[in-house]
């Protein structure tokens, strides 16, 4: 396994935000984390990259305990975020973000732009801030995590922002990711994304409730989910 969860709790605001989480991500795979919005699926994740700390349990990413690393430290590693909402960068072209990014020289920061389906000649010389949309700061995003060839690249929300003519410029990005050699963890909602996936997990209020195989898991989320209130976890063991 490359990243392994041992009864993993985030606790914040003494309110258990993830509780009892055991997953396994193969090396290699596409894993897909699915649930209600509030079902901790981002906490899990910020979590894994060392942004909020854990209040118990294990994170062990190829065999290593990285528990107690901080997110530079997990980054060495090979471990990698994008997130749901991209930062800004005033002052930063975008050809500069992207080449900071690049990890082989001989890949295309033209090309990764391409492929989130941005023109090269009207981005790359604009500045990453508030100038750009959120959908398209998104795009920038996900073209630095290609670049960056991370052996497991964490994925939240990578449809947030992105218009439904794109979606599938995402998902081809995200099947090439993935085709490099770079794990893949991301979080979504979306029936298309979450399709892609080898395993999907589904998270029911902080809890892992199922790993199976992305038809499985997606009927069990439509069936238990759609019309389940926080509460209903205790009661049918998923929501």
């Amino acid at each position: 396994m490359l990243l392994r969860l041992k009864n993993i709790e985030v606790e914040r605001d003494g309110r258990k935000i993830v509780r009892f989480a055991n997953i396994d991500v193969k090396k290699g795979e596409i894993h897909g984390l699915i649930g209600l919005n509030g079902a901790g699926k981002s906490t899990l994740a910020y979590a894994i990259m060392g942004v909020i700390p854990i209040s118990q349990g294990t994170i062990l990413f190829k065999e290593k305990d990285i528990s107690g690393l901080g997110i530079t430290e997990r980054a060495k590693l090979g471990i990698t975020m994008a997130w749901q909402e991209p930062a800004r960068f005033e002052g930063i072209s975008v050809r500069d973000y992207l080449h900071v990014s690049r990890k082989d020289r001989d890949d295309s920061i033209e090309e990764a732009l391409e492929l989130v389906a941005l023109n090269p000649k009207k981005y790359l010389s604009r500045e990453l801030g508030e100038s750009l949309s959120g959908g398209e700061r998104k795009r920038i995003e996900l073209a630095s995590v290609y670049l960056m060839r991370p052996e497991l690249a964490i994925l939240d929300e990578p449809d947030s922002g992105i218009d439904m003519m794109s979606i599938y410029d995402i998902i081809g990005l995200i099947k090439t990711i993935n085709s490099r050699g770079t794990t893949v963890l991301m979080i979504t909602h979306r029936d298309e994304i979450s399709e892609i996936a080898d395993r999907n997990t589904l998270m029911c209020s902080g809890t892992p409730a199922i790993t199976d195989t992305p038809i499985k898991v997606s009927r069990i989320f439509r069936e238990m989910c759609k019309n389940c209130d926080e509460h209903d976890f205790e009661k049918k063991g998923a929501c």
